[in-house]
């Protein structure tokens, strides 16, 4: 799934209250994008048609938008295609530029070892020839 910016700022509005109207969303990007709140319903809206949200409840005149899509399916989809057009597919240079002027605290370190022993079992599982 491919999102603009301006979309991706208006998801994670809604993905941090689980529901968001129009006007919440305007009201939290306003002031950052200088935009109308023309221009947010327009954004919504386009992601609507998307479906990425969907229509969840409505009062009044106000339309609550929930998000249909989770965060983490965004993430990867926007990741992978940043690293084919930026790294040419190759992660270790990604890998390489991210840690490479990084100061890691002791806690990110730690984090970053675990995360690494977890996969790697699952790795070493997957690649096995049948």
């Amino acid at each position: 799934m491919k999102l603009s910016e301006f979309e991706l700022d208006v998801m994670q509005q809604v993905w941090r209250a689980e529901e968001r109207s129009a006007p919440e969303v305007h009201r939290a990007v306003a002031e950052a994008r200088g935009v109308t709140y023309s221009t947010v319903k327009t954004i919504m809206d386009r992601l609507e048609r998307k479906g990425v949200l969907v229509r969840s409840r409505q009062e009044g005149r106000t339309i609550f938008y929930k998000a249909v899509i989770p965060p983490d399916e965004i993430q990867q989809s926007m990741l992978e295609r940043f690293v084919t057009h930026v790294f040419a597919g190759d992660r270790r240079p990604m890998w390489n530029f991210l840690l490479r002027d990084e100061r890691l605290s002791p806690e990110e370190y730690r984090y970053l070892e675990d995360l690494l022993a977890r996969q790697q079992p699952r790795q070493e599982g997957s690649s096995r020839d049948d």
